[in-house]
Formats: C-alpha cells, sequence, structure tokens
C-alpha cells in the first residue's frame, strides 16, 4: 500500500491533520492502535471537552523553546476552530472566561473531526500495531500487523504518557530517539497531589470540599477552586501548580486570596472585640473547613474573644490563611495526569511544517512534542493549531 501520507495516532492532533492534507489532495491514511478515535477527547473536561480556549496566547504554554509554538498558534487561532463547530452545528457553553465546552458531549468532537477526514477522502484504521517505521530513501516504510506501508510523509501523532488506561504509549519518544532527536525527560502535568501523613488525613476528612485558592509556586501563581480529595488535593489551581512543581519543594496556597487576613483580623479584634475566632472564619469559609481549621490549630485562646488575642497570635493565624505552606509527597502520577511535560525537544522541529529538520519526511505534532498547555482548553488548541499547519504543509 502507497500514501502520500500516513498519520500515526488518531487523536486530536492526528485527525485534524488528516483532515488538512486530504483536502489538500493528498493520499492519507490514519493509523491507530486502539480500537476506538478520539479517546482522550471522549474523557476530557468530564465528558464535555473543553476544545479551546478564546484567549489562547504563547504565553499559556509551557517549552524550554516558548517560542516554537507561536507560528501555528497565529496561524490557527481558537476562532477559527469555533468557525469549524459551528458549521457542524455543534451547540457550546462557555463555563469560564474563555473556556468552550460542548453543551451535550465531546462525541460532538470527535464526530467533526471523523466527519472533515471523510469529506477529505482521508483513510483511518484502527486496531493496527505498528512494528517499525524507517525510512526507504525519499520515502517511508512502516511495517505494520496489516502488512508493509510505504508512505511519502509519516505524521507522528500519538500522544504523550497521560492517561496509559486510554492508550497512552511511549511511542513517539521510541520512534523520535530511533531519528537521532533529542527527548527532554517527561514528567506527568495538570495532574493531583497525593499528601502523606497527616496531612493525607486531614484532605481525606474534607474530601469533597472546594475552596477558591490562591496556589503559588516556582514563580507561578493561579487563582482557582481547590478540592480536597481521599488522597490529596486536586482541582484547577493544584493540577495547574502541578506543571511547574518538582518533587520535594512545596507550594504556599492562600485561602483567603484578595483578603489581608491579618488586617481583617485586626480590623475585627477593633470592631467587634467580643467575636470569636471561630465566628470569623465562619463568614469566610465553609462551616467544614472552617472547623477543621481550629482543629488543626489548637490554642488556648480559642474560647475567647478576639481582643484577648495578641499580634502574634493574629500573624501567626493569618500567616496559616493566606501563606500555608504544603509539601506534597507527591503526584497522582500518569494515571490522572491530563498532559505530558516535556517531550521531543522542538529545536530539532521545523516550526511552520513540522518537518524533522534533517528528516523531512518525518513530521511530530500534538503532545509529543515539548509544548504544553495550561489548564482550560489551551492544549486542544495546539492540538488543532500544529495539526493544520503540518497538515497544510504536507
Amino acid at each position: 500500500m502507497v500514501y502520500d501520507v500516513v498519520v500515526i495516532g488518531a487523536g486530536a492532533a492526528g485527525l485534524m491533520c488528516a483532515a488538512q492534507a486530504g483536502y489538500a489532495g493528498r493520499r492519507v491514511l490514519v493509523l491507530d492502535h486502539a480500537n476506538k478515535a478520539g479517546k482522550k477527547i471522549l474523557m476530557s473536561g468530564g465528558g464535555r471537552c473543553n476544545f479551546t480556549n478564546l484567549g489562547t496566547t504563547p504565553q499559556h504554554f509551557y517549552s524550554e523553546n516558548p517560542h516554537f509554538c507561536i507560528s501555528a498558534l497565529k496561524r490557527y487561532r481558537p476562532e477559527h476552530f469555533v468557525e469549524l463547530v459551528d458549521r457542524h452545528g455543534v451547540e457550546y457553553v462557555e463555563k469560564a472566561p474563555g473556556q468552550l465546552f460542548c453543551a451535550t458531549s465531546a462525541k460532538e468532537i470527535v464526530r467533526v473531526l471523523w466527519t472533515e477526514c471523510e469529506w477529505a477522502g482521508v483513510e483511518i484504521t484502527l486496531n493496527t500495531q505498528i512494528k517499525t517505521v524507517t525510512r526507504q530513501g525519499d520515502a517511508m516504510r512502516l511495517m505494520t500487523s496489516m502488512g508493509s506501508i510505504d508512505a511519502g510523509i509519516v505524521v507522528v501523532a500519538s500522544g504523550g504518557l497521560s492517561i496509559p488506561t486510554m492508550g497512552a504509549t511511549g511511542f513517539g519518544y521510541e520512534l523520535a530517539r530511533q531519528f537521532g532527536l533529542d527527548v527532554l525527560p517527561t514528567r506527568p502535568g495538570l495532574v493531583p497531589f497525593a499528601l502523606s501523613d497527616f496531612w493525607k488525613e486531614r484532605s481525606a476528612a474534607l474530601s469533597g470540599l472546594s475552596l477558591p485558592v490562591a496556589v503559588s509556586c516556582a514563580g507561578r501563581r493561579f487563582v482557582e477552586p481547590m478540592l480536597f480529595t481521599h488522597r490529596g488535593l486536586s482541582g484547577p489551581s493544584m493540577l495547574q501548580i502541578s506543571s511547574v512543581w518538582q518533587p520535594g519543594s512545596s507550594i504556599e496556597i492562600d485561602t483567603l486570596p484578595g483578603e489581608d487576613a491579618a488586617a481583617s483580623l485586626r480590623e475585627a479584634r477593633q470592631t467587634t472585640p467580643k467575636r470569636q475566632l471561630s465566628t470569623w472564619l465562619g463568614e469566610r469559609f465553609p462551616k467544614r473547613f472552617a472547623q477543621a481549621l481550629l482543629e488543626w490549630y489548637p490554642d488556648a485562646n480559642q474560647a475567647a474573644p478576639l481582643a484577648q488575642y495578641s499580634n502574634d497570635e493574629v500573624d501567626q493565624w493569618a500567616y496559616r490563611l493566606n501563606q500555608w505552606q504544603l509539601k506534597p509527597a507527591g503526584t497522582e502520577g500518569w494515571r490522572t495526569a491530563e498532559v505530558t511535560m516535556g517531550g521531543i525537544n522542538t529545536d530539532a522541529i521545523s516550526s511552520k511544517t513540522f518537518e524533522v529538520k534533517d528528516v523531512p519526511q518525518l513530521r511530530f505534532i500534538g503532545e509529543v512534542l515539548d509544548v504544553t498547555g495550561e489548564l482550560g482548553g489551551y492544549n486542544f488548541q495546539w492540538a488543532w493549531a500544529s495539526g493544520v499547519a503540518c497538515g497544510q504543509a504536507c
């Protein structure tokens, strides 16, 4: 079998790339070892798929080469994908500023991509194992479970290592190394934290409780909700900061973002001296969390009015509330990570065509590259943008 383009991976980037190449008149085949296309699309966003973010900029991405993503993101913007889903009659909602989700089901996004591939004449073959990929002069040869396939161009859109139950493997990284490319260290990103010892017990006791917080680490700060779980901490704020957190380091949690707890406590001590700390906490936090704080930090003054609190005691409570220092035991790992940090070093990849500079017949797109977005639809926008740029250049 001979094709102009063979795309490895029937996910967001792969299907987008295949459709573009097909519309350009290329004979295109998509191969995937899974039994279903777009598995990660289907489970993303709680089954509703946060398919883009209207505020996407290159600043929302992590990479050793932060300039690499600029070209593709400029050429294919969120409004272009919105126009595509509008054309296919997909209803969507804006859950948070800029974050667009399907109104009903993520299946709608897979339907759009599948339909586009059909219209573009793309062949999609699932349940197919790829054994080897080798260079044959100016072309490529793939040995697969369905036999030998020759291709003018092979596009690798195999994704990263996150959520192995969805079929994630290290295939793309192994292939990159085979062709002499540098693969930067990978680690789970956008992943919940695991806690140990008494903090795990404390979190488990509050499991299911969500709080608005600001979390800081490694010079980054995110103001988003935090969720207590049986294993530790999750929710948007924790997922966001997990992408910059390094094992052994601490995170700082401000449980009263936008409020100076020391100033507020001093004012309360002055204006309502008979008020108890428990009352003041209960006005700011859910009852379960306010009660937990009093249990975590028992002190002699708890039953006393605020008037009896010294400046040092006020400052100590303010520190606990505005600058809670916590050292996670680790993360939940690849099992629940939404993305892969690190990946193929983009120095060897063209930011315009996504071809390997020394092997133009080979291209890499999407999550397999060292480009990772923050939480909120950015990673899908990168999939669309890199897929379009590559597909149009095939």
